[in-house]
């Protein structure tokens, strides 16, 4: 399996956020954006998920299911925690797990230490504890590609680790991560791709 994009270009109102970007990933590969802010690292996942369309170039999945976009076949987790915060933690996993097609809650759950907190309203969460129930998705459904952005931020040391773990598990199963940071994920092999470069060439 392998994501490949071509001459990717990326426009949000009068503004080109990027031009002639090319990037390709496979089964069991972690590729890395980095760059200065406003670059296009952000766009570029939500192009991907489907949820703006490029200007210019196109993307492809081999290897994926014929039937559905390359968007069903992702998970994107964003600054936006996308929770629902009247309802608790585990009536939110389970919102999700019902919307896309079904996991296991109690997994998801243990992977980011919520048990405790399971019966909590969402609106009682802390910041930290709202990131690890957004990421918690990762676990609950499975998906051939993971788009993460800054997925470290708000993490404390204990569920940066089980992050890793996460991402490593799904590297292993021949899934695809395309992630955003500023920092090192700490994840050993894996491809950057450089902002500022393709800037320096336009």
């Amino acid at each position: 399996m392998k994501l490949v994009g071509k001459d990717l270009t990326c426009e949000r109102g009068e503004r080109v956020v990027f031009k002639g970007l090319d990037f390709a990933v496979g089964a069991g590969e972690l590729l890395v954006l980095k760059g200065p802010n406003g670059a296009g690292k952000t766009s570029l996942l939500r192009l991907i998920a489907g949820l703006i369309e490029p200007a210019a170039g196109h993307l492809e999945l081999n290897g994926g299911h014929k039937d559905l976009s390359i968007g069903q076949q992702s998970h994107l987790v964003a600054h936006q925690s996308a929770v629902k915060p009247s309802l608790s933690v585990r009536e939110n996993l389970a919102f999700w797990s019902e919307f896309l097609g079904g996991g296991d809650i109690e997994a998801s759950l243990d992977a980011f230490a919520l048990r405790p907190l399971a019966d909590y309203s969402a609106a009682l969460l802390s910041a930290g504890q709202l990131r690890r129930l957004t990421l918690s998705r990762l676990k609950l459904v499975a998906r051939v590609l993971w788009l993460l952005d800054e997925p470290t931020v708000g993490l404390d040391d204990n569920s940066t680790g089980n992050l890793r773990t996460l991402m490593q598990d799904q590297l292993d199963r021949g899934g695809m991560i395309i992630a955003t940071t500023h920092v090192d994920l700490g994840m050993g092999d894996a491809t950057t791709f450089d902002f500022a470069a393709l800037e320096a060439r336009q």
